[in-house]
């Protein structure tokens, strides 16, 4: 280790441990990446998500408080209906009770069971993809949720409701002859490809299905927005940070605070994924033209070319600016860039200035490429380097 790396890692255990911390210095500090070592980047950025308060001394009572508030999330919303589900869906006399499967009532409990179910699916297909060239989520956790594990408990889990729906929703192929075949539902529906996911022994839990259980309880807290694709490519980053924390007494807790971070990210990038505001200045068609107008500002000749070309800015900025750029680099890069987009006061507009760097620094090639040629280069961003990105959105920032 480096001696200027020794020297910036002291900066911030000085930052961290004022009583108050100053979030200016703090900013300043994280906009040039922040050290994985000690588990200061855990704790940066749980400052910077406005998640932890700056009073230090108000962190033990407030993250007890928090941690319990999310273990009765987990109580109401997944083990009351699990336990609801294995007591009702046992005995015939359920069926003249007010409150039963076939029961047509918006309001009725087992209606909202099965709405459930279907962003149940859709976030378990999502999560199980997270960072496929990465071990981590596929692998157990250090704290699997005891509550949920519990070998007492013989309700349903997400878990079990994931396998259970999934067997219902078998496929039906008929052949030719008339004979009908049911598909086994693991082909048919491809979620479980085999010995693509190793089935974990009881009482453990891979990262994935905590990332599950994150965006699970989000969608029920929020049925305005509830789940949308790519929400599992912002959760996970943020999980990955919080979940290989060197120090045990807040890995243990990466849940909980993975949940709270989230949460409040997504207050700030929630209208991105509301497909009624696309076209409202809040929206994210709004965002995608900023890009160009700034480029326009920028390098007018490049934005010109791209006009000429009619590649739109929503044919690749959609995808850059709901997933924070989560997609287009490995997860050690999206965690860099994340590293300066959220110690910016603005993280939104700064990010709008990454993507004008994005094709700045490739203006070479889209100058002399074509309509097909230019796609490809912008759906698989060619520089890997993200340093030298960030730092040219900085001059552009500089520059305005």
């Amino acid at each position: 280790m480096s001696t200027a790396y020794k020297n910036r890692i002291q900066e911030f255990k000085v930052a961290l441990s004022e009583e108050i911390i100053n979030l200016k210095t703090l900013r300043e500090l994280c906009f040039n990446g922040v050290p994985f070592e000690g588990g200061i980047r855990a704790l940066c950025w749980k400052i910077l998500l406005n998640y932890l308060p700056l009073d230090q001394t108000l962190w033990e009572s407030f993250l007890k408080k928090q941690r319990e508030v999310y273990s009765q999330f987990l109580k109401e919303m997944i083990i009351q209906p699990g336990i609801a589900k294995a007591n009702l869906g046992l005995s015939r006399e359920d069926v003249t009770m007010e409150d039963h499967p076939l029961n047509p009532n918006p309001d009725s409990r087992w209606n909202t069971y099965f709405k459930d179910n279907e962003i149940l699916l859709q976030i378990d297909k999502d999560v199980r993809r997270l960072y496929p060239d990465m071990a981590f989520f596929q692998r157990p956790t250090d704290y699997p949720c005891k509550l949920i594990l519990d070998p007492q408990n013989d309700y349903e889990t997400l878990r079990r409701r994931v396998e259970q729906t999934t067997l219902k929703a078998q496929t039906v192929n008929r052949n030719r002859s008339g004979v009908t075949n049911v598909s086994s539902p693991g082909k048919a529906l491809n979620l479980y490809p085999s010995n693509e996911y190793e089935v974990l022994p009881s009482g453990s839990e891979a990262h994935w299905e905590v990332v599950e259980r994150i965006l699970f309880i989000y969608a029920k807290l929020n049925p305005g927005i509830a789940y949308v694709q790519g929400m599992n490519e912002i959760v996970g980053p943020i999980y990955y940070t919080f979940a290989t924390d060197p120090n045990s007494q807040w890995k243990e807790h990466a849940e909980a605070d993975t949940f709270f971070c989230f949460t409040n990210l997504m207050s700030e990038n929630r209208d991105n994924f509301i497909k009624s505001l696309d076209d409202s200045q809040c929206g994210i068609t709004y965002k995608m033209e900023s890009v160009y107008s700034m480029l326009k500002d920028k390098d007018l000749e490049l934005y010109l070319k791209l006009e000429e070309q009619k590649i739109k800015p929503q044919y690749f900025t959609f995808r850059w600016l709901t997933l924070l750029l989560s997609q287009e680099f490995l997860l050690p890069d999206v965690i860099r860039i994340w590293d300066t987009l959220f110690s910016d006061q603005d993280r939104f507009h700064f990010l709008i200035l990454v993507c004008c760097a994005m094709l700045v620094l490739i203006k070479d090639s889209i100058m002399a490429g074509d309509f097909t040629v230019n796609m490809r280069l912008l759906q698989d961003y060619p520089i890997s380097d993200v340093h030298t990105i960030l730092m040219k959105a900085k001059e552009l920032q500089d520059n305005s």
